[in-house]
């Protein structure tokens, strides 16, 4: 990516970060009015994705060295 592009990612994320902590938001539900909510929520759903990526790799697409070889 350009340095722009970093740039202008790099803003928009500021943006976003100070808009969630002094905008006063009106929550239908109990877990919008924590701050922060979609931020974790977002970063704890890729750490699932990534562990369950690497678990059904490990032991459904891995195989042994000599799979291959073996007759």
């Amino acid at each position: 990516m350009k340095l722009w592009h970093w740039m202008a990612l790099a803003v928009v994320s500021f943006a976003s970060l100070v808009a969630e902590f002094t905008m006063e938001h009106h929550s239908d539900e109990w877990w919008s009015s924590i701050p922060a909510f979609y931020i974790l929520f977002g970063f704890v759903g890729c750490g699932v994705i990534i562990f369950f990526s690497k678990v059904l790799g490990k032991f459904f697409l891995q195989k042994r060295e000599d799979y291959y070889d073996v007759r």
